[in-house]
């Protein structure tokens, strides 16, 4: 059965049972005030009629009788509305009767009588004289009357039962009529309330057969805070988790084509140079006087080769975080001041000037040989990408840390090529088919791992034809992330 008309029984049923728990519980409440306001009728005829035909002796204080004439005329009224009463005296004996009417009164309600209480028969089986009325069944009111304390008279006075079902059958009819009415509002709204929440469903259904499909860009709208409503926002996250993850597995697929073609780029030209100096070699096709000057360029070569593979190597590992960092504070300042003598050579040959403006003494928390490894490639990178000019370094506290900036005046870079300087093999050389500017195109991709391993920030400024500016920043100890790294 589908879930619409499962719900819909559901909903049905529990209006339905509502119903007629409360429609029974209607008539039973109806029936018994019927019943309590019929009584009280019957109480108010008892003490009109006693009140009408009492007599008392006022000199003497005493019950004389009840007029027999006063009694008639109240019983004939009373006869027209179905109602019959009769009186007994204080032994018992019944002294009137209007139209025949001959209840009886049990020894136990003689003793409730004279204790003063009214006694009250739902429905019995009296005698009655009238026509249509044999042996019909009343509902009866049995009333004691004292004067000065001394109970003078009772008076049972009764009605016909079928008076009040009349009524309460009337009642019953209307009431059977609106829960018909009601059965048919109920399986209206039991089926609006059912395809609320199925048609939900069957959005749900639908989109998960467009995910099914490819379609990650489906959403299913919401529009409440109910259980559905979540499981629609907890659908709408999924498909906004797997279309991030899809765009995520083309990009990946798409950087390990690139990675393909550029690794073999980077390959090609020294792979086809050593190939053809050893052709050379082979065939004595190279003078003797040259053959030294060809093997060290193979050596530089096959060197170039090795540090392609171990840089790569290398970047895999920190992007995988597959390395241990053995991290302390240390003095930066003299680490910097060896780079600046290491890197001078080089700097020299482009005709750059290295400058380093760092305070005696600042210390940093961080890996020895990888913070050498991060200022190396950006100082390296700074002069690769600077003629004749100069590159600065800088240093100083910064809230919660440190902050280095390497700054040139180099040929710098557009907004396009900022973009891409952290992916592995990228040049901002776009022939991409020298070596001009570097070697693999590694040492940025290695430096941003690096940094982010550490737990800190790197930024990069620069425009073209007037320099490029790295900011680096490292936490101190208690701000830095420790996992995978030994203290």
């Amino acid at each position: 059965m589908k879930l619409l008309y499962r719900l819909m029984i559901a909903f049905f049923t529990v209006i339905i049972t509502l119903m007629a728990v409360l429609s029974l519980a209607f008539i039973n409440v109806t029936n018994e005030t019927m019943y309590r306001n019929t009584w009280n009728q019957l109480k108010t005829y008892s003490d009109s009629l006693v009140q009408d035909a009492v007599r008392y002796d006022t000199v003497n204080n005493k019950f004389e009788s009840f007029e027999n004439q006063a009694l008639l005329s109240n019983a004939a009224l009373l006869s027209n509305q179905h109602v019959h009463f009769a009186i007994f005296d204080v032994t018992k004996k019944q002294t009137f009767a209007s139209n025949g009417f001959a209840p009886q009164i049990s020894k136990s309600d003689w003793q409730k009588l004279r204790k003063g209480k009214t006694i009250y028969l739902r429905a019995t089986q009296l005698q009655s004289n009238i026509k249509g009325e044999q042996n019909a069944a009343m509902t009866e009111v049995i009333r004691p009357y004292f004067y000065h304390k001394k109970m003078i008279a009772v008076v049972s006075i009764a009605t016909l039962v079928s008076v009040v079902e009349e009524n309460m059958h009337q009642l019953k009819i209307n009431l059977a009529i609106a829960f018909l009415i009601a059965t048919l509002a109920a399986l209206l709204i039991s089926y609006i309330l059912a395809r609320s929440i199925t048609k939900k469903i069957d959005q749900l259904r639908v989109a998960t057969r467009q995910v099914a499909k490819g379609n990650y860009k489906v959403t299913v709208p919401v529009n409440g805070k109910d259980e559905v409503d979540d499981l629609a926002r907890s659908f709408n996250q999924m498909t906004t988790a797997l279309r991030e993850s899809d765009q995520e597995i083309r990009r990946q697929e798409e950087r390990r084509r690139k990675f393909l073609a550029d690794a073999a780029h980077e390959m090609r030209t020294p792979l086809t140079t050593i190939n053809g100096l050893l052709e050379g070699l082979q065939y004595d096709a190279i003078p003797e006087e040259d053959r030294q000057h060809s093997i060290e360029l193979m050596q530089k070569d096959t060197q170039r080769l090795i540090r392609l593979v171990n840089d790569n190597l290398d970047y895999e590992k920190i992007r995988t975080n597959q390395i241990s960092m053995d991290r302390k504070i240390f003095d930066c300042s003299a680490v910097l001041s060896n780079l600046k003598e290491q890197l001078s050579k080089r700097a020299t040959e482009k005709g750059d000037q290295i400058n380093i403006d760092v305070p005696e003494g600042l210390l940093v928390y961080a890996d020895y040989d990888r913070f050498v490894q991060i200022m190396f490639n950006i100082i390296q990178n700074a002069i690769q990408f600077t003629d004749k000019g100069s590159i600065n370094v800088t240093a100083r506290r910064v809230e919660h840390g440190c902050e280095f900036v390497v700054s040139d005046n180099g040929i710098g870079m557009s907004q396009d090529q900022l973009k891409n300087i952290w992916e592995r093999f990228y040049k901002a050389d776009q022939s991409r088919s020298n070596s001009q500017y570097g070697e693999s195109g590694l040492g940025l991709p290695i430096v941003h791992e690096l940094v982010h391993l550490h737990g800190g920030k790197i930024s990069v400024n620069s425009k073209p034809k007037k320099g490029t500016t790295f900011t680096i920043f490292l936490p101190d100890r208690q701000y830095a992330p420790h996992l995978n790294a030994q203290q």
